[in-house]
C-alpha cells in the first residue's frame, strides 16, 4: 500500500514537470532567439558606421556622381516617357514580443504548478493519517461530519456578506436612474423582480446549507424518510408558478405599453434614422420637410454609401448627424435599420435597446428627461456622457460599433442641426445630374432649403 502512494505521488509530480517543460521550451527558444537577434544586430553596427564613413569622405565625387545619375536619368526619363526612382532601403522593423513577458508567464506557470504540488502533498498527508487511524482501531467515518456542516455553515455566512456586498457596493456603482420617462417603468420593472428572486435566493440558502448542519450524520441516528406528501408538492408548485406568471404578465405589459404607440405621437415625434454596419453607425436626420428620402440597398454606390434614392426630393436636404443630438422633453422615434448583419440598438442610461435586422426596421420611442449637462452635474463628472453601443458580438472590431448621445435644449439642438452637413454634397449632385439628368439649379436651391 505504501508503494502504491508513493509511486502515484511520483506520478502526479513527473506530470507536472512535463507540463512546466512544455510551457518553459517555447519561452527559452525565444528568450535565444531574441539574444542571437541582438548579437547580429551589435556585430552589424561597426561595420554599418564604417560604411557611413567611407561615404562621407569623398562628398565632392559622391556629388558629382549623384548629379551626373540623376541628369542621366532625366534623360532616359525623357526618351522612354517613363518615371525612374533611385532605389530606397528601408528597414522594416519587427514587433517582437519581449522576453519579460515570457518569464512572466513561466514564472506564474511555476507557481501554479508549486501550489498544485502542496495541494496533493496535503492530500496524501490526510491519506496517511486516516491510514493510520484505521490501523490504530481509532478511525470514525463519522468524524468528518460535523466538520464538514461547519465548514458549510461558515460557507454560508461568506456567501450572504458577499450578496450584501454586491448590492451595497457594486450595485450603487452599476446603477442610476433612467434618463427617460419609460425608464422609470422598466426600473420600477427591474427592482420587483429582483427583490424577489433575492429573498428566494437568500432562504434557499439558508436553508440549503443551515439543514447540512441540523441534519448531518451522527452515531446511534437515523434519517426519517419523509417520500410524500401532496400538500408541499402543490405549494411548491403553484406558488412559483403564480409568482412566475405575474411577472412575465408585468413584463408584457410594460412593453407593450412602452412600444404600442398611438399614431399621432408617431407623427408629431422628432424622427432619426439609424444604420448600422461593420463597423460603425451611420445617423440621417430628416431636412425641413421632416421627412426622410427612400433608400435602396441596390442604389450603394463609393459616394453614395447610404444607398439614398435621390429622385424622391425628400431626401436632398436630408441631414448626416457626426453624433447623437436630441431635443430633453421631446419625444423621439428612432427607426434603427442594419446594412449587413443582426446589430443591437443599446443606450444603457435610456434603458433602450432593441435589434438592428437586415431587410427591414425596428423602431423605438422615447422621451429623454435629463440633458447631458445635467447628468454631468448629477455624476459630478464633467467628462460624462450618454453612450450609443451594439449589444450584439457583430465581429472583431464590435468595440467600434458606438456612438455619442447628447442631450440638449431645444434651442441648442436646432441650432447644431442647422450646422450639420447633407447627404447630399456636391460630388453626388454632380453623379445623380450625369446619370438622371436632373436640372442642376433645382437640386441645389432644393439642397439649401
Amino acid at each position: 500500500m505504501k508503494f502504491k502512494l508513493h509511486n502515484r505521488f511520483k506520478s502526479l509530480f513527473g506530470g507536472l514537470l512535463a507540463i512546466n517543460l512544455l510551457f518553459a521550451a517555447p519561452a527559452m527558444a525565444s528568450i535565444q532567439e531574441q539574444a542571437a537577434d541582438t548579437a547580429q544586430v551589435e556585430q552589424a553596427a561597426p561595420a554599418a558606421t564604417a560604411d557611413s564613413t567611407a561615404a562621407v569622405a569623398p562628398a565632392d565625387s559622391a556629388a558629382t556622381t549623384t548629379a551626373a545619375t540623376d541628369s542621366a536619368t532625366v534623360s532616359e526619363s525623357g526618351n522612354t516617357g517613363s518615371t525612374v526612382t533611385p532605389a530606397a532601403t528601408t528597414t522594416k522593423e519587427e514587433k517582437k514580443i519581449d522576453p519579460q513577458v515570457y518569464k512572466n508567464l513561466t514564472y506564474y506557470i511555476l507557481l501554479f504548478l508549486v501550489l498544485c504540488t502542496v495541494v496533493a502533498v496535503i492530500g496524501k498527508v490526510q491519506s496517511i493519517y486516516v491510514l493510520t487511524k484505521k490501523v490504530n482501531g481509532k478511525y470514525n467515518p463519522l468524524a468528518n461530519n460535523t466538520l464538514q456542516a461547519i465548514l458549510l455553515f461558515v460557507f454560508l455566512v461568506g456567501f450572504l456578506g458577499f450578496v450584501w456586498y454586491g448590492y451595497a457596493v457594486w450595485g450603487s456603482w452599476s446603477w442610476r436612474p433612467a434618463a427617460t420617462e419609460h425608464g422609470k417603468d422598466i426600473d420600477r420593472m427591474f427592482i420587483i423582480t429582483t427583490v424577489i428572486i433575492t429573498i428566494v435566493l437568500v432562504l434557499v440558502h439558508i436553508a440549503l446549507l443551515t439543514f447540512t448542519y441540523i441534519y448531518r450524520m451522527r452515531a446511534k441516528r437515523k434519517a426519517y424518510f419523509y417520500p410524500h406528501n401532496d400538500a408541499i408538492e402543490r405549494l411548491w408548485t403553484i406558488v412559483p408558478a403564480v409568482v412566475l406568471t405575474i411577472l412575465v404578465l408585468f413584463g408584457f405589459f410594460t412593453w407593450r405599453s412602452i412600444t404600442n404607440i398611438p399614431e399621432e405621437l408617431k407623427k408629431s415625434a422628432l424622427q432619426v434614422e439609424v444604420l448600422g454596419e461593420q463597423f460603425m453607425w451611420t445617423v440621417r436626420y430628416p431636412g425641413t420637410d421632416g421627412e426622410f428620402g427612400k433608400r435602396n440597398y441596390k442604389l450603394t454606390t463609393p459616394l453614395n454609401s447610404y444607398g439614398i434614392d435621390y429622385n424622391d426630393k425628400n431626401a436632398w436636404d436630408d441631414v448626416k448627424g457626426d453624433e447623437i443630438v436630441i431635443p430633453v422633453n421631446k419625444p423621439v422615434r428612432f427607426h434603427i435599420l442594419s446594412k449587413d448583419i443582426i446589430h443591437s440598438f443599446y443606450i444603457p442610461d435610456f434603458r433602450v435597446q432593441i435589434n438592428a435586422v437586415p431587410g427591414m426596421t425596428n423602431y423605438f420611442q422615447f422621451t429623454p428627461t435629463i440633458t447631458t449637462d445635467e447628468m454631468r452635474d448629477k455624476m459630478n463628472d464633467p467628462q460624462y456622457n450618454f453612450v450609443m453601443l451594439c449589444a450584439k458580438i457583430c465581429g472583431e472590431s464590435h468595440y467600434n460599433m458606438q456612438k455619442n448621445v447628447r442631450v440638449v435644449t431645444e434651442a441648442e439642438y436646432k441650432e447644431w442641426l442647422s450646422k450639420q452637413a447633407k447627404f447630399f454634397t456636391e460630388d453626388l449632385q454632380k453623379e445623380f445630374a450625369q446619370n438622371e439628368g436632373t436640372e442642376k439649379n433645382d437640386r441645389i436651391a432644393a439642397s439649401i432649403n
